[in-house]
């Protein structure tokens, strides 16, 4: 605690204030004995009395001590119902913000080292509803307001919408007690103010601004929708568009339901993953690590293993390898499963209906899932020259001899290196830093590596233009100097990143929003500006993986077919995800550089599998396992894996992290020797040696020495 000065300081007024019993001067008995003299000194002296009145009133509230009940029943009694409640209500907000200043002066960031994660999700719900939930609570005088001033500043919400809402909040209150002021000789304590019938009336109240922005919101939908006219009957239960991941499992759990469902696809079912990521880029991987293993045979005690491939042949393998798959995510299997099945564009043209091959169909809900599509940069030139995307580069069936990958993330950096163990001259081109998200220490090992199977990399260079010379190509880049260079290739390939296909779909026609980074905008139930319209996958973000895209589509699904029962939210809190390098690079929760980026106190827990009896076997001795975890406690807060089998090994931190289970729980399960996931084990055991209980170890010391004699 940084300021812990100003703590004890309001720790020594309150102390003051409760020692020397000076809350007798402002009881509610003393009120009342004094209220002529007091009406006396303020007819003599208007001003000099309620500037006197004002500072004790915020001097009460910003100390958060007890008596603001009765200086709001002395402002009416004192000074009138039309002076005293202005008067007192503005004291009131005043002190609160003091109260609201101090609390998040002296705790904030305490509780924002200690409880980062979950303040940030409190934040974003401040943020969004936080004027809502505070005028709801200063609308209900028996919620103590201290209270509220305290954790309204432990949270984001700014001080100027803290005062202007606590302000109009406290006003119906304030002017109750004020008017009861009035009438002071008609009451015999406080509590006679607020009768069952009076709180009842403010609980009321405080519902109404709810009840409006449902209502609203509500009015808002329904005149959206009076454009067109509601069927009486539908054909279907849901129409699902996009056979990716999450429209494949969207469909799925709707037939699984019995529900009628139709899946339209405008291209390849499966998706991108199947197609163009996922599958054939882990099927290159695999061929890739192969040969690199045969390079190296000396490390396994092999003389020399001579190999022998045809790129072709390789590349042959990859789609052989998508067929194997496709029929796991075919139109004859969904169809067995009761989905029927779609091929054609399809185009939402009203919030029911479907229009696709000319014909219109009608549902009770849609589900939008068309994924995303590769980023093609606007570099000058660029159509002139021969490039790819990661959805086209597997049409390559002759190998380039100089092959120019231009971007630094999962993408670029995967299939950088497989081309280069499959001997191709590899330059990468990346304008920031390799794979940003992760830590430095993680990117270190990536980087090393490729520039070990021959990758050159060029980080902090921008590429400039594309200029080609009869059949010879060049990428212009200028370096971080400022130095321009001019890099030949034979093959370019773009992988700058992916967005959402949001375009002719009807989207725009239909007025649903798209976010700035081209994503369709939803809430925490995948629901668009209509409520019967969902969005899941690449195509709604924030993640782009497969496996979230499938996650989203059971939320997808279940909340547009019961929804009008129960709604679920999307459960974002364990994310995982992996580079697939070599080594590989597997994460979930926070990184250090995020930890630091939001201010999360964390401690470092970590174990190099340089020490791991399995990776020595194996030849792949290099890489660690890093968790973060809350200071003194085993709570994990992110986990990062860098090494062989690192997705694998990820495994188990994600199932611990998503149940609650910390580092003490994982080191007091047993793990098969020797394997891979004991580095999870042995992580587990650092955390445990740097938190032993040193004192009493001394004494257990002491104790062995006595028994020895």
């Amino acid at each position: 605690m940084k300021h812990w000065w100003l703590l004890g300081v309001l720790v020594l007024l309150a102390g003051l204030f409760y020692v020397l019993d000076l809350g007798r001067f402002i009881s509610f008995e003393t009120l009342k004995n004094s209220r002529d003299v007091l009406k006396q000194a303020y007819q003599a002296r208007p001003l000099q009395t309620i500037g006197l009145y004002t500072a004790l009133y915020i001097l009460i509230t910003a100390l958060s001590l007890p008596g603001a009940a009765v200086m709001t029943l002395a402002g009416g009694a004192i000074f009138g119902l039309w002076v005293g409640a202005p008067v007192a209500v503005i004291s009131a907000s005043i002190g609160a913000t003091l109260a609201f200043w101090m609390a998040r002066y002296v705790f904030r960031d305490m509780v924002q080292h200690r409880f980062g994660n979950r303040m940030a999700a409190i934040d974003a719900g401040i943020k969004r509803d936080g004027a809502f939930y505070l005028f709801t609570l200063r609308l209900i005088p028996v919620f103590p307001f201290f209270i509220i001033n305290v954790l309204m500043g432990l949270t984001a919400m700014r001080t100027a919408t803290f005062f202007w809402v606590s302000l109009v909040g406290m006003l119906a209150g304030t002017t109750i007690y004020a008017n009861a002021g009035t009438r002071l000789g008609e009451i015999s304590s406080p509590s006679d103010i607020l009768s069952p019938v009076t709180i009842g009336s403010f609980a009321l109240l405080a519902a109404f601004p709810w009840l409006s922005r449902w209502g609203l919101g509500y009015f808002k939908v329904s005149s959206t929708r009076a454009r067109w006219p509601k069927p009486k009957r539908f054909d279907r239960n849901l129409i699902v568009i996009g056979a990716g991941a999450a429209g494949l499992v969207t469909s799925y759990i709707a037939a699984a339901t019995r529900a009628k469902v139709t899946l339209i696809e405008a291209h390849k079912m499966g998706g991108d993953c199947l197609n163009f990521g996922c599958v054939p880029s882990k099927a290159l991987i695999r061929s890739a690590a192969f040969l690199r293993q045969t390079r190296h045979a000396d490390e396994l005690g092999i003389t020399r293993a001579i190999v022998e491939y045809d790129f072709g042949d390789v590349m042959a393998r990859v789609h052989r390898i998508i067929n194997t798959i496709e029929p796991h995510d075919s139109v004859e299997r969904y169809t067995k499963l009761g989905v029927e099945v779609i091929h054609g564009k399809a185009r939402i043209t009203t919030p029911w209906t479907v229009e696709v091959n000319g014909r219109t169909m009608t549902a009770c809900s849609i589900v939008i899932a068309t994924g995303s599509r590769p980023i093609i940069p606007s570099i000058p030139g660029l159509d002139e020259v021969r490039y790819y995307t990661s959805d086209t580069i597997w049409s390559l069936t002759a190998r380039p001899e100089r092959l120019l990958v231009l971007g630094g993330g999962p993408i670029g950096c995967e299939l950088a290196q497989a081309f280069a163990r499959l001997d191709c001259q590899v330059t990468q081109v990346e304008r920031a830093g390799l794979m940003e998200r992760e830590d430095a220490d993680a990117v270190a090992l990536v980087e090393a590596a490729l520039r070990d199977d021959g990758v050159r990399v060029l980080t902090q260079t921008s590429a400039i233009r594309c200029e080609r010379n009869g059949d010879d190509q060049y990428l212009v880049v200028c370096h971080r100097d400022g130095t321009e260079e001019a890099l030949p290739f034979d093959a370019m390939l773009c992988a700058v990143g992916r967005v959402a296909r949001t375009e002719g779909f009807g989207l725009e026609e239909l007025g649903i929003p798209v976010s700035p980074m081209r994503t369709i905008e939803t809430d925490e139930y995948l629901q668009t500006l209509y409520p019967n319209i969902y969005a899941c996958g690449d195509v709604a973000g924030p993640y782009q993986f497969t496996h979230v895209a499938a996650h989203q589509g059971w939320y997808a699904s279940v909340n547009a077919l019961f929804g009008v029962f129960k709604r679920f939210k999307v459960d974002y809190s364990v994310i995982p995800w992996t580079t697939f390098t070599d080594p590989e690079v597997a994460r979930a929760g926070l990184s250090e550089k995020e930890a630091k980026k939001r201010s999360i106190a964390y401690e470092v827990s970590r174990y190099g599998f340089q020490d791991l009896d399995r990776a020595i076997t194996d030849e792949a001795a290099r890489g660690f396992v890093k968790v973060l975890s809350v200071p003194g406690k085993d709570r994990i807060l992110g986990v990062t894996i860098v090494g062989m089998h690192a997705s694998d090994l990820l495994a188990e931190f994600v199932l611990a992290m998503k149940q609650g289970l910390g580092l003490s729980k994982i080191l007091g399960t047993i793990h098969t020797y020797p394997t891979w996931p004991e580095a999870n084990k042995y992580a587990a055991g650092e955390w445990r040696r740097a938190h032993m209980p040193r004192r009493l170890l001394d004494w257990a010391q002491k104790y062995h020495d006595w028994r020895r004699g």
